[in-house]
Formats: C-alpha cells, sequence, structure tokens
C-alpha cells in the first residue's frame, strides 16, 4: 500500500466522526483550547481527549501546550491534500461520465 494512501485512510477515518467534523469546523473560526472546545459536547474530557488524538494523529489539527491550556490549530497542508486527492477523483468521473454520455448519445446509424 502507498504512504499517501495510508495517509488518506487515517485523514477519511477521522472525518467519519460527527463530534470530530464539529471540532474541525470550530477551528475553522481560528485556534481554541481544548476546554473550549470540549464545552457543546456532552461527554467526559477523557473521552473528548480522544477525539482530539485522532484529529492529531491523522494530521488535521496540531496541539501546543502552554502552561495549563492545550490549543489546538488547524493544519491546513493536510486539507490541501485531502483537496487534491478530491480534485483527481472529480477529474477521474467527469471523464467517465463524458465517456459514458458520448456513447449513449451516439447516433446508432
Amino acid at each position: 500500500m502507498h504512504a499517501g494512501t495510508e495517509r488518506l485512510d487515517g485523514i477519511f477515518q477521522a472525518l467519519a466522526d460527527p463530534t470530530r467534523r464539529a471540532i474541525l469546523q470550530r477551528l475553522g473560526g481560528g485556534p481554541a483550547g481544548v476546554g473550549e472546545l470540549a464545552k457543546p459536547f456532552d461527554m467526559a474530557l477523557p473521552s473528548f481527549m480522544k477525539h482530539i488524538a485522532a484529529l492529531e494523529q491523522s494530521g488535521l489539527i496540531r496541539t501546543a501546550k502552554s502552561g495549563r491550556v492545550r490549543t489546538c490549530t488547524l493544519e491546513k497542508g493536510t486539507f490541501e491534500l485531502v483537496d487534491s486527492w478530491l480534485d483527481q477523483q472529480r477529474r477521474l468521473w467527469s471523464q467517465r461520465t463524458d465517456r459514458l454520455e458520448a456513447f449513449v448519445t451516439r447516433d446508432k446509424t
């Protein structure tokens, strides 16, 4: 398996969880502390930290500790990797649908 494929697998696995997607959406507005990010969720902090760890391991966020506060920040480069993969998929499927359309509409005479 290609290393890039393994990385994408981890990213999409992290994105599969609605809590993690909500965290990423919030971080789209800028860095935030773990405590602030955890407030909207009805779960214990250790459970929430598992989501943070999954996002960090996938490369979607990075965390930095300053004193007692752990701040989370989006890793934009990882999103560029996902965007690039999605772009390739769009082009591939667009070409396939174009060929299908040409086949279906071709004059059968």
